[in-house]
């Protein structure tokens, strides 16, 4: 995409086709993750083993800290980015992403390095037993000791690249390792493959990211020419501007993440107490929750560069017509998707184990998971554009009200009141509250927008 395109799809191009031209690719991907981590839980689940399924599930916090990293490097980077792009600052550019890139790749070897030291404490923190320590920790020792650096650049590249509007490079390269890993989960899994169970699950991710990674490295190096994107040491420069533009939009979206790792982990504990069928059955359930969870999330995420290059051209009304557009739709089809699971919640969680005791577990949670799910994607459309437009501090407020006041107390409320079943409506009352602060909140901004522009 040389200058001319970029300018026109940030500037001109009618909302829609903006929109969906940066939507729709970032949900493909977004929703071919969903189906590569589902296909560990369906490989996995073909065991018929609770313990090997609550392997991967009580691995899941570990890997959804990576997402802290992520956030921090790769939203932080691309915020930032977009912004300067749209204030035709391309140094800026170029610095922001030498410095997202690097200290990305450093952030994961440090990760795999800690962790591995501290395996113990890890698996008694994340809920593992006698029973299901030795698989977690196989599951872990892929993931997370070999694979902590590969799966964050993967992801902060995206980033990078999604920066200067090209969201379908971004997508393919995500979705190339997803595929991958689809392929090579059956493999390594399952008894008629290597038969290695969880830990085959590590190594098919394992890899998958290396791929991944692989493609970005030579989609930049063919169009070093025509993109202001450097992963070069010599752009890498920690000047004041750059480290507190990246860090003033990343460092919240990080501990926001790092608060959503630690009720997941609050919310596994609470599970754990139940035995492995219990747990089993919460993963299954979040795992088919994601699904509409990552349709909000990829549309949030690409529509941050339209929100971005506007914000920092000072175009309110485009920036508004962009949100409004897509919040829309957005709303529109995760509410059907609610209604969908509400209703064959059962039939859903049965597609992955054949457990009686599981599918009358998970079914129940599942319904309790998807209420919450219109409300959460407004949430998340709110957060973006937070993050798009370097209001650092209110995606950290809005993360500290959904974890800290909201959830992990209503995990501890609900979890007391109605043991165990009671677990899976906390987000719902969470997110009810955050969604009529969001509608508030982004109310103001847009406002305060059109009066600045007004003459």
């Amino acid at each position: 995409m040389d200058d001319r395109e970029k300018v026109e799809l940030f500037e001109n191009a009618p909302v829609p086709k903006a929109v969906m031209t940066m939507a729709i690719p970032t949900i493909i991907s977004s929703l071919v993750m969903v189906i590569y981590n589902l296909a560990d839980t369906y490989f996995v689940g073909m065991l018929n083993d609770p313990v090997q399924n609550a392997a991967v599930t009580l691995a899941a916090p570990v890997l959804l800290a990576f997402n802290a990293v992520n956030n921090l490097f790769g939203v932080g980077s691309s915020s930032m980015m977009s912004r300067a792009l749209g204030q035709k600052k391309y140094d800026v550019v170029r610095s922001s992403s030498a410095f997202g890139f690097w200290c990305a790749l450093c952030s994961g070897i440090l990760f795999s390095l800690l962790c591995t030291l501290f395996r113990t404490p890890l698996l008694a923190v994340l809920g593992a037993d006698r029973t299901t320590a030795q698989a977690t920790g196989e599951y872990l020792l892929w993931t997370v000791s070999c694979g902590a650096a590969p799966a964050i650049l993967n992801v902060v590249m995206a980033y990078l690249v999604r920066s200067e509007g090209a969201a379908l490079h971004a997508s393919i390269g995500t979705m190339s390792g997803c595929l991958l890993n689809i392929i090579l989960d059956p493999i390594f899994i399952l008894p008629q493959g290597l038969g290695m169970g969880a830990a085959g699950a590590g190594l098919a991710t394992f890899l998958s990211n290396c791929f991944a990674c692989l493609y970005f490295f030579v989609l930049l190096f063919v169009k070093r020419k025509n993109t202001y994107i450097s992963i070069s040491p010599r752009q890498l420069r920690f000047e004041r501007a750059i480290v507190m533009g990246v860090c003033a939009v990343g460092i919240p979206s990080a501990i926001q993440n790092l608060l959503n790792v630690t009720g997941m982990t609050v919310l596994n504990n609470f599970t754990s107490f139940h035995g492995p069928d219990a747990v089993a059955a919460m993963g299954i359930s979040q795992k088919i929750n994601q699904v509409p969870l990552y349709i909000s999330l990829g549309l949030s995420q690409g529509i941050m560069p339209l929100i971005s290059y506007n914000y920092g051209s000072r175009n309110g009304p485009r920036m508004k017509a962009v949100f409004r557009y897509s919040s829309g739709i957005s709303i529109s089809v995760i509410t059907a998707i609610a209604a969908g699971y509400y209703l064959w919640a059962a039939n859903l969680v049965s597609l992955f184990m054949e457990n009686p005791v599981i599918v009358g577990y998970g079914s129940r949670f599942l319904r309790g998971m998807c209420l919450g799910l219109p409300f959460v994607c407004m949430d998340f459309l709110a957060v973006g554009v937070f993050q798009a437009c370097g209001m650092g501090k209110k995606a950290l407020l809005f993360a500290i009200l959904r974890k800290i006041v909201l959830e992990i107390p209503a995990l501890y409320i609900l979890g007391t009141l109605f043991p165990l079943y009671g677990l899976a409506y906390a987000q719902f009352t969470a997110e009810v509250v955050l969604a009529t602060a969001a509608v508030i909140v982004l109310a103001r901004i847009f406002r305060g927008l059109e009066e600045e522009s007004t003459p």
